[in-house]
């Protein structure tokens, strides 16, 4: 466990802190929570790399500092529910529950879904629930919601996931376009969402999140 320790410390000294993460709350969760315990099996080795980890089927979980300044954004407190949408392997979940006083993990691929269950058991995580669903429907059932996070990348918000934002609620996404993104934090007030840009990051297109393509012959 020291060395797995000594590879979390590095990660926030190098990548966290150096991203003007600031609050405490954050970089007590990012040192906090195993990330080897929620990567694939094959790249355990790889669970602290400055970089994107691939999960399959066109899914990844986010680089460390994304998912740090994201949550250093939200400023999550304790009394709030998170929805945490395309939780992959329970990492993002494990981290934000660390924060919140629950957390409701979406994941429409039902094998992740049950892996990113046992691993948050494992782990000791008592305040998530998973639940596989489409991610763009969202988590009507125990909405509305404090806080929203995607993880990963929308050209665009589906109706149903706004609509799922308490008022006075944030939600934290990677819009993107071709290869450029940048990450918008949104608060909702008087029904609709107003946007403000964060930082720049990128990330493959959540599916149910493209915009719609026009034909053109």
């Amino acid at each position: 466990m020291a060395e797995v320790s000594a590879e979390r410390m590095t990660m926030v000294d190098t990548q966290i802190r150096p991203s003007d993460v600031t609050k405490f709350t954050v970089i007590d969760a990012m040192l906090s929570v195993p990330r080897e315990e929620f990567v694939p099996d094959r790249v355990r080795g790889t669970a602290y790399c400055d970089g994107q980890i691939v999960l399959g089927g066109g899914r990844v979980m986010l680089e460390p500092r994304t998912l740090a300044k994201m949550l250093d954004a939200l400023d999550i407190q304790p009394s709030e529910l998170v929805l945490d949408l395309g939780c992959g392997l329970g990492y993002s979940s494990a981290v934000v529950a660390r924060l919140a006083e629950a957390v409701i993990a979406v994941e429409e691929d039902t094998e992740m879904a049950a892996e990113a269950e046992a691993r948050l058991v494992m782990a000791g995580v008592d305040n998530v629930a998973v639940f596989p669903a489409p991610l763009a429907e969202g988590g009507l059932r125990h909405g509305p919601y404090d806080v929203v996070m995607l993880q990963g990348g929308i050209e665009t918000l589906p109706n149903a996931i706004m609509s799922q934002i308490k008022e006075g609620g944030r939600i934290a996404a990677i819009f993107v376009q071709e290869a450029l993104g940048v990450c918008r934090i949104g608060l909702r007030s008087g029904g609709s969402v107003d946007w403000r840009d964060a930082f720049n990051a990128v990330a493959p297109v959540l599916r149910g999140f493209a915009r719609e393509r026009e034909f053109q012959l």
